[in-house]
């Protein structure tokens, strides 16, 4: 007797750090095999690369089904940083690249951010924050999308790590030209994380990874803002441009809130003032937990679109379903 193939699915989470994947079973996908690269896929003026992609994606996928065994790939789900305004190339490229050379036949292409949603909240109504280098809130109330924010450093993710660490040293600056608002306390944490103070433009304005470098700081702020009140005044405001935006998104009639990514591990001096806020500016919301990360968000849309069960609105340049 001929076996049947379980049926598996592929969920991929691409950002500034690199790419994630994982493969797991319909149905279960909390048992879940993963792997990872450091590489982030290159972008350049044009987009995200989808020859890039392909190159890192395909040898992780193969190696994970070959771990997995006798499985059928019956939908796949990618999650990419820029997917929404750089991902031209991969919506073109990408559907027919992962047919020829995995099979998929389901494919569902998101931006990152959906993929944070429903790694978070699943397939329900609400909002997510999702918060680390940058910051973005997406809400939606199941027939539409809704974002604010995710603007990049320059013109916005306000809030997030690059604009808390840039805050940050503009207060160290202040203190080193003896202005009003500046802080003693991270002027001195600048000096041993960056080198003097004189110095500081000429190391942070050339670097290409400079948002990054920007968020790097923004855990010194966290350090002194027990003690410190210019850091204490950046955490209150960086935690009502997040709850501004999160209210931006939410349903009018409410629904649940949650909040993922790397920033919240800042912790109390944070989170804190976060909680007062939303309290204050969505009172008519529930903020819960997480669920799970971006890559649990991918297999999550994976295995709907595999069981034809995808809820959530789609969107082309959100959640693309070719």
């Amino acid at each position: 007797m001929t076996r049947t193939p379980a049926e598996w699915v592929l969920g991929v989470d691409s950002g500034g750090s690199g790419l994630r994947v994982a493969l797991a079973p319909v149905g279960d996908i909390g048992r879940a095999l993963t792997a990872a690269s450091s590489v982030p896929v290159r972008t350049s003026g044009s987009g995200i690369d989808p020859g890039h992609m392909v190159e890192q994606l395909v040898p992780m996928a193969r190696e994970l089904l070959g771990r997995a065994g006798d499985v059928a790939l019956s939908g796949a789900a990618l999650g990419a940083a820029g997917m929404a305004t750089l991902g031209d190339e991969l919506r073109a490229e990408l559907p027919g690249a992962l047919g020829r050379e995995l099979g998929v036949e389901r494919l569902a292409l998101a931006a990152d951010g959906v993929t944070a949603y429903a790694g978070a909240l699943g397939q329900r109504r609400g909002a997510v924050v999702a918060a680390g280098t940058g910051m973005i809130a997406l809400g939606t109330d199941l027939s539409n999308w809704r974002r604010a924010d995710g603007w990049g450093h320059l013109l916005g993710d306000c809030g997030g790590g690059a604009w808390i660490g840039q805050a940050g040293l503009d207060a160290a600056m202040r203190a080193f030209d003896g202005r009003r608002g500046g802080s003693k306390a991270l002027l001195a944490l600048a000096e041993e994380r960056f080198g003097p103070a004189i110095e500081l433009p000429g190391r942070i304005y050339p670097r290409t990874d400079r948002p990054a470098a920007l968020a790097a700081f923004a855990p010194d702020v966290a350090r002194c803002a027990v003690d410190d009140p210019a850091s204490a005044d950046i955490l209150r405001r960086a935690a009502a441009h997040i709850a501004e935006a999160a209210a931006a998104v939410c349903p009018a009639d409410g629904g649940e809130v949650a909040l993922t990514g790397g920033l919240f591990k800042m912790g109390e001096p944070l989170l804190g003032p976060l909680r007062e806020e939303l309290t204050e500016q969505l009172p008519q919301a529930t903020v819960v937990t997480a669920i799970g990360d971006p890559l649990h968000g991918a297999l999550v849309i994976a295995s709907a679109l595999a069981t034809d069960a995808l809820g959530l609105p789609l969107d082309r340049r959100l959640l693309h379903v070719p």
